[in-house]
């Protein structure tokens, strides 16, 4: 095979991008950082396109390539560096309306009016002082919102849960621990379980959207992170205990809104005391969410006792202008029969198992897979 003659165009515009991004990279600019990798990753799938045996022609350019911008630009521009920059334009391709950059470094058109030495792009998210997010289809939407690391991570998923895990992770400000965390506990599985075809498919267009008590529930929730199961018996008091430790943890993998109020929550009525192991407050719902522990097997006597709870704070705690308090009775294992039998479909009052381990993703997906098939044939 004749040897690929060296792209001087490209290598010059490619050139053009990282010199214009090292300008201003050193002052914390990091979209810079995935704007520029997104331009040499479309320059490199276009110029692809003119080879005759596409799949050698763009293993000989990747070569070229990685080894130029090696020798001028150090580390950073591997052959496996510049193959992920590639897949970033592939895996977004829509996203080159909104970001068009010349090797001057201007930002045209789109929703992106940004120069390489100006200022960021808006967030997508704007929130009322009540906490409620604007609809993001409102307002003009940057190309990307994340570091590269995100989209490094972000470009193995399938299409349903990238979207899905960009929109979350841009939202609640997750760092990429965090959002490994959130796919390795199968976050988009979990919600998606408990809703219907339709709501599955906004999960992907819009993330996980609060507007009802049902948007907040999740099953299995994963509390691997107390590290209690290595343990052989643990109390309910041992778990409170670690939950308030690790309340930072605890109030991600609720989801979003959560603020913590307080444990062991005393209220007095008939002369009796009363306690609450965990009382929290949701900023988008507008309402108190008092939770449960129950290590044992879960009785009618339970959700009773929740029950009263939730009544208490609806008649003597919450203000007029406040939603309904939520009951969750968080336990090891539900019996979802007694549950359905004890309480109104209406009801307030919700059980829901948790796990100290990272549930399997394949089992996951098995399962939501399967539920969606059962779904489709009941609705044939």
């Amino acid at each position: 095979m004749s040897k690929l003659k060296k792209p001087v165009p490209l290598y010059e515009d490619i050139r053009a991008l990282v010199l214009s991004a090292r300008q201003t990279i050193a002052r914390g600019v990091d979209l810079l950082q995935v704007h520029t990798n997104y331009q040499i990753g479309r320059r490199i799938f276009e110029q692809e396109q003119h080879g005759a045996d596409r799949a050698e022609y763009g293993k000989e350019l990747l070569n070229e390539l990685a080894a130029r911008l090696t020798a001028e630009f150090g580390a950073g521009f591997s052959r496996t560096n510049l193959a992920s920059m590639r897949q970033f334009y592939v895996a977004y391709p829509d996203r080159v309306s909104r970001i068009v950059q010349t090797p001057s470094g201007q930002f045209k058109g789109g929703a992106i009016p940004q120069t390489l030495s100006g200022e960021l792009p808006v967030s997508p998210i704007v929130q009322t002082l009540s906490g409620q997010s604007l609809d993001p289809g409102t307002q003009p939407q940057p190309a990307f919102t994340l570091s590269w690391s995100h989209y490094v991570f972000l470009m193995g998923l399938k299409e349903a849960e990238r979207s899905f895990y960009e929109i979350e992770a841009t939202q609640q400000g997750w760092t990429l621990r965090e959002l490994k965390r959130q796919f390795n506990a199968g976050l988009y599985e979990r919600l998606a379980l408990s809703r219907d075809k339709d709501s599955i498919r906004e999960l992907a267009r819009k993330g996980q959207h609060v507007a009802k008590p049902q948007d907040l529930l999740k099953e299995p929730y994963v509390l691997e992170f107390l590290g209690l199961q290595e343990k052989a018996s643990y109390s309910e008091s041992a778990l409170e205990s670690a939950i308030v430790t690790h309340i930072e943890n605890f109030l991600l993998e609720l989801g979003k809104g959560f603020l913590f109020e307080a444990r062991q929550k005393r209220f007095t009525y008939d002369e009796e005391h009363f306690f609450v192991d965990l009382v929290l407050y949701n900023r988008l719902l507008r309402c108190y969410v008092l939770i449960d522990l129950k290590i044992g097997k879960l009785t009618h006597q339970d959700l009773g006792q929740m029950q009263m709870y939730v009544n208490y704070f609806d008649r003597f705690v919450k203000a007029d202008a406040e939603n309904h308090t939520i009951g969750i009775v968080l336990c090891k294992k539900k019996n979802t029969a007694l549950v359905e039998i004890t309480l109104p479909k209406d009801a307030n009052i919700h059980a829901r198992e948790y796990q100290l381990y990272l549930p399997s993703k394949e089992e996951l997906q098995h399962k939501l897979e399967e539920w969606i098939e059962e779904r489709d044939s009941q609705n044939d």
